[in-house]
């Protein structure tokens, strides 16, 4: 589990969730973005609600290690999410098997 410091609060969330957090964080910030995400946060009372958080240039995040209190959490899906929008911050260029594919030159090969 994580502890996420934010704001001025502290976040328990999962490991996953906090990294995934973290990574699209830092994409925004690369990019000179920001972005409102949600991520489920356990409550002192052992609940699990959702936490909405705007992450971006100016986001000021530390995720520090907690003890294991219960079941940790997995959200799959939002850590799909906040990858795959990561993902769009971070353009990947194939590279091509053949060195010649995708050159036009003007000549024959």
């Amino acid at each position: 589990m994580k502890i996420i410091v934010y704001a001025g609060s502290e976040f328990l969330t999962g490991d996953e969730v906090a990294a995934a957090l973290l990574d699209y964080s830092e994409s925004l910030g690369a990019a000179h973005a920001a972005h409102i995400v949600e991520i489920p946060v356990r409550e002192p009372d052992g609940s699990t609600i959702t936490a909405t958080f705007l992450v971006g240039p100016a986001s000021q995040i530390v995720v520090k290690d907690a003890p294991l209190t219960g079941a940790e959490i997995s959200a799959p899906e939002v850590v799909a999410q906040l990858k795959s929008l990561t993902r769009e911050q971070r353009p990947v260029m194939r590279m091509a098997s053949d060195p010649r594919e995708g050159l036009n030159w003007g000549e024959e090969f």
